[in-house]
C-alpha cells in the first residue's frame, strides 16, 4: 500500500462515530482537519494524547480546525472514553481497518516479545479542500499537540 502524499487529496473516510453520528471526510470541506490515529482507548498514552488535545481546543477552534481521533475500537468503547475524558471532539470507529491501511498506520509492533499488527500512533492536518498538508509518524505524545497546532496556525 502507497503512503498518502503531501499536497495530494488525503484519503477519504466515511466512518461511524461517537454521537450517533456518521462522518465523512467530504462533510468536513471547508475545515482545516486534524486527524488522529491511536492505538487503544483507555490506554495510558492514547489518554494523554486525547486529554492534550481536549485541553488544546480552543485554539485549534480559533484556528479553523476540527479535531478527529481514530481507532480500531468500537463505537461503544469510544462513547465510554470520550465521557470519562470530557471530551469535545468526535473519536471514529475503524474496526475493519480499512481508513487506517489507507493512512498506512498499520505497523507490525512488539509487546511483551510478541508481534502483533496495530496502529502505529500518527497524525495527519488536512486543509480546508482536503489535501494533506502535514503527516506526522512515529508520534511521541510529550509536545506533540503544540507542533500540531502550530501547523494549523500556519497552515
Amino acid at each position: 500500500m502507497s503512503l498518502p502524499e503531501l499536497n495530494k487529496p488525503a484519503p477519504a473516510f466515511d466512518l461511524p462515530a461517537t454521537g450517533d453520528q456518521q462522518i465523512s471526510l467530504s462533510s468536513l470541506k471547508g475545515s482545516k482537519v486534524v486527524l488522529y490515529f491511536y492505538p487503544r482507548d483507555a490506554t495510558p498514552g492514547c489518554t494523554t494524547e486525547s486529554q492534550n488535545f481536549r485541553d488544546g481546543i480552543d485554539a485549534f477552534t480559533q484556528a479553523g480546525a476540527v479535531i478527529l481521533g481514530i481507532s480500531q475500537d468500537s463505537v461503544a468503547s469510544h462513547e465510554k472514553f470520550k465521557a470519562k475524558q470530557a471530551m469535545p471532539f468526535e473519536l471514529l470507529s475503524d474496526e475493519e481497518g480499512g481508513v487506517c491501511q489507507a493512512y498506512d498506520v498499520i505497523k507490525l509492533k512488539k509487546m511483551y516479545g510478541k508481534e502483533f499488527e496495530g496502529i502505529e500512533r500518527s497524525t495527519f492536518l488536512i486543509d480546508e479542500k482536503g489535501v494533506l498538508g502535514q503527516a506526522w509518524r512515529k508520534v511521541k505524545v510529550p509536545g506533540h499537540v503544540d507542533e500540531v497546532l502550530a501547523a494549523v496556525q500556519a497552515l
